[in-house]
């Protein structure tokens, strides 16, 4: 039985490279591609697939909420996330989006094939120095709102302009990112969000 592949990834030399070397595979065979989490939604809702190899890192609508959004529309569809960022958080976040395998863009083409038929098989691969990075780096300490709140901030947008996206008031809105900052033991919101960015919270 042929596995039927689609693979997301930005960078086209990366991903041209990904769909040659997965597609030696005789048992594999990659039927579409995309450059972007949205392209990717798009072609999974048009075309039979048995498996979608997602990157964290894309432009327009990024692999964790592409992933959460497949999982959504089709349940039956398996997923794998690539990053180039072995940041602790991203595991977690792409387990909860409904991915079962997650590698880093390191691996060969041989070893993500190992990987894409152990997840369609209904298994889980997780690299296990990412395994070992998540559990030693802890939970991530912030609420929902003030990751919410985190990431309108790493657009540079005001604490007014923040409180107009989330119809809050600029006082709540200050308090939240007074709490974040104090949580994450920095200074100020960029280092807020610098901090949160680089343990794959955001």
């Amino acid at each position: 039985m042929t596995i039927r592949v689609l693979i997301a990834e930005d960078q086209e030399l990366i991903r041209t490279a990904l769909v040659t070397l997965v597609g030696l595979e005789p048992d594999i065979d990659v039927v579409a591609q995309a450059e972007d989490g949205a392209e990717a939604v798009a072609i999974a809702a048009g075309t039979e697939l048995d498996l979608v190899v997602l990157d964290i890192d894309m432009p327009v609508l990024d692999g964790l909420s592409a992933a959460e959004q497949l999982a959504a529309g089709h349940p039956g569809l398996a997923l794998v996330m690539l990053t180039s960022h072995g940041r602790p958080g991203y595991l977690k976040r792409a387990v909860q989006a409904g991915a079962r395998g997650f590698v880093t863009k390191n691996v060969s083409g041989t070893e993500l094939a190992k990987v894409i038929r152990e997840v369609h098989a209904g298994g889980r691969y997780l690299d296990p120095d990412l395994v070992a990075d998540a559990m030693f780096a802890g939970e991530c300490p912030l609420a929902a709102r003030e990751l919410e709140i985190l990431r309108l901030a790493e657009d540079g947008r005001p604490l007014s302009g923040i409180a107009k996206t989330l119809s809050l008031q600029e006082g709540t809105v200050r308090n939240y990112m007074s709490a974040a900052i104090t949580k994450l033991g920095v200074d100020n919101r960029m280092s807020a969000v610098r901090h949160a960015r680089n343990m794959g919270w955001l």
